[in-house]
């Protein structure tokens, strides 16, 4: 099981709920998917779960899954995320993937599964224990709002937070499209490392195919990165 410094913690929140109040937002968690679910259609109405986070497929009890809901000052979505405990048993996640990548697939899209590939990286071949699952990201507002300040690095924070404290992650992972992931959004979300190329996926109609770069962080990196000092932490999310 994985532990968090209860001081490393409080130093957090403290931060946290400072940066959250500066922007308005209130911070909802749960573990109920039906509720996600409300909330992803009222955020996101053109956007459709995606597979690995189908509550009717797969394990969301409370001790393996929950959610993240931010809310503006007008009680209107701008933020969404989710994780959920992966049964890799004793496998390593690059032995996982192998053998599960086509139940991960990028949600909307009309892709050719059989001609699809995942292609581990060293990291992957290396991670096993209690692994984390992050997806369903998504941060709204208008441009400039929210993207951009520093307050999406916070959230991810906050996020890997509860995937140790609540979830006790050894790792946690999560797969980015290549434009979003070489633009610095696994940074500002808080990862310190990336396999890219992991995933290709092929869109039927289309002439090139889909890059995904698998995203990780182990319990003691998350560790790490929130033992900060206060203010060493403020610089960073301003």
């Amino acid at each position: 099981m994985s532990l968090l410094d209860r001081t490393s913690e409080n130093t957090f929140n403290t931060a946290a709920n400072d940066t959250l109040d500066r922007y308005g937002v209130t911070l909802l968690t749960g573990t109920d998917f039906d509720k996600f679910r409300q909330y992803a259609a009222l955020g996101r109405p053109e956007h459709t779960i995606g597979a690995p986070f189908d509550h009717k497929v797969h394990d969301m009890q409370p001790s393996k899954a929950c959610w993240f809901v931010g809310l503006d000052r007008n009680g209107d979505v701008m933020f969404l995320h989710a994780l959920r405990v992966l049964p890799t048993e004793s496998m390593t996640v690059a032995s996982y993937f192998q053998n599960n990548f086509r139940g991960f697939p990028p949600p909307d899209m009309d892709i050719d599964l059989d001609s699809s590939s995942y292609r581990p990286g060293p990291g992957a071949f290396n991670m096993r224990g209690r692994i984390v699952y992050s997806g369903e990201t998504w941060i709204g507002g208008a441009p400039g709002q929210y993207r951009g300040t520093g307050l999406s690095k916070l959230l991810g924070q906050f996020v890997l937070m509860t995937a140790l404290k609540e979830l006790s992650a050894d790792y946690v992972v999560g797969l980015i499209a290549a434009p979003d992931a070489y633009k610095g959004l696994c940074l500002r979300l808080g990862y310190m490392h990336a396999e890219p190329k992991a995933l290709r996926w092929v869109v039927r109609g289309q002439p090139d195919a889909l890059e995904g770069v698998m995203v990780y962080m182990s319990a003691a990196d998350i560790r790490h990165m929130l033992d900060l000092p206060y203010q060493e932490f403020a610089s960073l999310t301003v």
